[in-house]
């Protein structure tokens, strides 16, 4: 069985207002708790909004607090992030034919893809904080699921691609979510989908596909379903994911390590 755990929604940034979570402080504390309760892991993912403003500063200053993780990561985009900025400090960054950072990854009898539902350049906001996978990222997504042959697929992208309840995060969804789900339900070989944005736990399946969204390692949406702000955050703890699958199974679990007590329990006699 294989093991993944899932950051989100990091939002890296030098200066940080009153009152906030310091995004590198909260990155560095989930990483040490990784390396010490779950360092088995095979690999961490980052599931997009790894910075806060997509800039160099804030990319180099990520760079550095992953050398504090022992477990190899891959690293994807959010409607914070800036792809150009990215590969400037990140450039081994794998990436498709045209350019967007998404791959694929076969491990054992599961195959991981890793979508760049980054909605620019040019990043035209408010739009562009919507997701976006054209023809071209649909194209590529297709294609690996038709040549997954007997793995069981599981999607890693930012935007969740349908609604989650919560009207102002849902007017930013993934804009291709109906298209998106024509390829997913046409290979029918999907196991589970796996997003962040919206800073929250949230489970459950939409036409027939289990998906998980996970909370961030800074501020959470408050439970306010219909409040129209999508800038809203509470300070509750930080989270992670931990996925383990295999052909089978797809088991998700969430670890809010602030409130993790497992060393005393490791050391209870």
């Amino acid at each position: 069985m294989q093991k993944i755990v899932v950051f989100t929604d990091t939002h890296m940034q030098p200066e940080v207002g009153a009152g906030k979570f310091d995004p590198d402080v909260q990155l560095e504390k989930g990483i040490a708790h990784v390396n010490e309760f779950n360092s088995d892991a095979d690999l961490v993912i980052f599931c997009g909004d790894i910075t806060d403003k997509g800039d160099i500063v804030s990319y180099r200053m990520l760079q550095n607090r992953l050398k504090d993780l022992d477990i190899p990561y891959k690293l994807l985009l959010g409607n914070h992030d800036n792809r150009e900025n990215f590969l400037t400090v990140f450039d081994d960054a794998e990436l498709d034919e045209n350019g967007f950072v998404q791959q694929v990854i076969d491990m054992g009898a599961v195959r991981l893809i890793l979508l760049d539902t980054l909605h620019g350049p040019p990043y035209d906001y408010p739009l562009s904080h919507m997701g976006k996978l054209c023809e071209k990222r649909l194209a590529w997504l297709d294609a690996q699921l038709a040549s997954a042959g007997e793995k069981d697929c599981i999607v890693f992208m930012h935007h969740p691609p349908h609604d989650t309840g919560f009207v102002a995060m849902d007017t930013i969804k993934l804009i291709d979510g109906d298209p998106f789900y024509d390829h997913v339900k046409t290979h029918n070989n999907v196991s589970q989908i796996i997003c962040g944005h919206v800073h929250r736990t949230i489970s459950g399946h939409h036409k027939g596909v289990p998906f998980a969204v996970f909370k961030s390692t800074v501020g959470q949406m408050p439970m306010l379903f219909d409040t129209m702000d999508f800038h809203m955050e509470v300070n509750e703890p930080s989270s992670y994911g931990i996925i383990f699958a295999d052909k089978d199974s797809v088991l998700v679990q969430t670890e809010d390590f602030e409130l993790s007590d497992l060393k005393a329990l490791q050391e209870k006699p």
